[in-house]
């Protein structure tokens, strides 16, 4: 299983000092959390994308890229990458680039975002959200499996004998996971292409991400591509641990009081009890981070939110430490212990490439014989 962080790279006041990091600090923060992300040993660091303030994201590929030649091990991914109002050419290539610049340790997230006024802003339409993505994601599908695509659909300029470069590292595209916290034909269309689903549940009940995973994992097997308990799954979540769990609630109820998406709103204690939030001790962190397998299922990836809502870099870098030392550790033991063997583990570039030459292996056997 998959353990990381993902940063949605809000530039926000600390409201215990009133100060706001200026966008090149909270830009520079989020590479210095991608460093330490690795060197404490987390597998994943994921960033989001977006296109109005006060977030800074709005090229994942450049931050990406620079993470990249800082590191070794830690595969990079998106928390969005927005497939409904980027062009899906664009992606193709820029992805791809990434993905030989960081020798395969690239994966993505598609998602339509949450922000309304981006579509104007790249000249769509809001009201054609759903359908974006799935064209969008047919076409990016194709540039980056054929070498040469003639293409027409509805939302872009048609295609005639066009060839994506660079090609994908090894022929192997990267992996993909489609996310979204409210459309079942988002789950749907990952359940098609076998494809994983990352639900971001930090704003929803278990009841509600209970019935867009179980639809996934349906549709999953009904497209043959396995069992249903075999899909891949990935999972959000929000964190703030202190030695004590007092603590932990009486530095973090400030930040969170006052938090651009969730402030003066529902009590922290209220939103910690419907919403998969957990402050407190690293045990109580790995305790209710467990419970997820028993709503959820068996799944593959976890990622936390730790940098958010004007918290100080010193302070994300503590919780990176905590993470590391005493609670992933014990989640990767307690989880794997658990984990039927035919549940797959995370697709890597590595295994996808392994994958791809198999089959070819196969085809090649079964060649003579037609």
């Amino acid at each position: 299983m998959q353990f990381g962080v993902f940063s949605v790279g809000d530039v926000t006041a600390n409201p215990t000092t009133g100060t706001t990091v200026s966008e090149g600090e909270r830009i520079k923060a989020m590479v210095a959390i991608a460093l330490k992300a690795e060197e404490v040993g987390l597998d994943v660091f994921a960033q989001g994308e977006h296109h109005n303030p006060p977030f800074v994201p709005s090229s994942p590929t450049t931050q990406l890229a620079y993470v990249a030649a800082r590191t070794s091990k830690i595969v990079l991914s998106t928390s969005t990458t927005l497939i409904t109002t980027n062009d899906p050419v664009k992606i193709a290539e820029d992805y791809a680039m990434l993905q030989h610049l960081a020798d395969g340790r690239v994966d993505l997230m598609m998602g339509r975002g949450n922000t309304g006024p981006v579509y104007p802003w790249f000249g769509q339409d809001i009201r054609n959200g759903i359908a974006l993505a799935v064209e969008n994601y047919a076409l990016l599908r194709r540039l980056w499996r054929e070498d040469v695509v003639d293409w027409e659909g509805k939302f872009r300029t048609p295609l005639q004998g066009f060839t994506a470069t660079p090609r994908p590292l090894d022929d192997v595209p990267p992996f993909v996971w489609h996310g979204s916290i409210r459309s079942p034909e988002i789950a749907e269309q990952a359940a098609y292409y076998g494809d994983g689903f990352f639900h971001n549940n930090i704003f929803w009940p278990i009841s509600h991400t209970k019935q867009m995973i179980d639809l996934y994992r349906r549709r999953f097997e009904h497209y043959g591509h396995g069992a249903a308990d075999q899909a891949i799954v990935g999972l959000g979540g929000q964190i703030f641990m202190r030695k004590n769990s007092q603590d932990a609630v009486r530095e973090f109820r400030p930040y969170f009081d006052n938090a651009p998406v969730y402030g003066h709103g529902p009590s922290l204690e209220d939103f910690s009890r419907e919403t998969p939030l957990t402050v407190g001790s690293p045990q109580e962190v790995i305790e209710r981070t467990l419970s997820f397998r028993e709503h959820f299922g068996d799944y593959q990836r976890q990622l936390f939110l730790i940098d958010h809502a004007g918290l100080p870099l010193k302070t994300v870098l503590e919780q990176l430490d905590i993470l590391g030392e005493e609670v992933v550790p014990v989640l990767r033991k307690e989880f794997a212990a658990l984990k039927p063997a035919h549940v797959p583990d995370a697709p890597t570039h590595a295994s996808l490439k392994a994958a791809a030459e198999r089959a070819r292996d196969l085809e090649t056997i079964k060649e003579p014989t037609r």
